[in-house]
């Protein structure tokens, strides 16, 4: 019988009887540790995905913004060169 197994007497602490398991409270410990700063990660993680996502959009619409400008500009020339 291990030392959690053991049953507690009806009066008096636990405390008295179980033993505390340093290295298993240290491992539980560090468990949530590490999730913590998972979720911490996944966190700016998808902040980081977003301002990627907006900074794609306005790089596209910079994109079709200067197309549109140098098509604007061949109409233009194709136009005045019928005028002629």
């Amino acid at each position: 019988m291990s030392a959690r197994e053991r049953p507690v007497p009806a009066s008096g602490s636990r405390f008295l009887y179980d033993s505390f398991d340093a290295a298993h409270a240290r491992i539980e410990a560090n468990e949530r540790v590490a999730e913590a700063r998972w979720n911490g990660l996944e966190y700016r993680l998808g902040q980081i995905e977003g301002t990627l996502e907006r900074l794609e959009k306005r790089i596209w619409l910079g994109v079709y913004g200067v197309a549109a400008f140098l098509l604007a500009q061949g109409a233009e020339a194709l136009l005045r060169a019928a005028m002629r």
